[in-house]
């Protein structure tokens, strides 16, 4: 059996099936169970440790759990659909950069302040620090920090 993976935008499109809904169900809530047993009085509001050794894993199936398309490419690595990507942090803190891409032409860079703004508002009640940024070409992404 395989073990489930959260779409981090890098790979080929998800199955739009009740089996994977139920799959990001499932490990959602199970990465909510192990919050409430690890984190003491904290509980859900803040990241377990795995998801701190983790972190494009945890930030990916949040924003798959919440229901927001993560992009995808083909064989060729060419994007074929429009949504999140998730990715280590470049800045050599312990971050994730998630940031809202498209095939050319999709229209991607004019919806990513108000698509990025939607992923930190399904982050920031689970406890991780979002901030939004410009990078190079003037494209936004956000950097997602564990809390502090």
């Amino acid at each position: 059996m395989e073990s489930f993976e959260p779409a981090t935008g890098d790979g080929p499109q998800p199955p739009a099936t009740a089996a994977r809904e139920a799959e990001v169900r499932t490990a959602y809530e199970g990465m909510l169970q192990i919050r409430r047993l690890v984190n003491g009085p904290a509980g859900a509001s803040v990241p377990a440790p795995w998801e701190l050794r983790r972190m494009p894993r945890a930030v990916a199936l949040v924003l798959e759990a919440a229901g927001i398309a993560p992009s995808a490419v083909d064989a060729q690595g060419r994007r074929t659909r429009t949504g999140y990507r998730v990715a280590p942090g470049t800045s050599g803190a312990p971050t994730v950069e998630v940031t809202w891409l498209g095939p050319p032409g999709s229209g991607a860079a004019e919806a990513e302040r108000e698509r990025l703004t939607a992923c930190a508002a399904a982050l920031e009640p689970l406890g991780w620090s979002c901030l939004l940024y410009r990078g190079p070409r003037r494209r936004r992404f956000l950097e997602v920090e564990p809390p502090r």
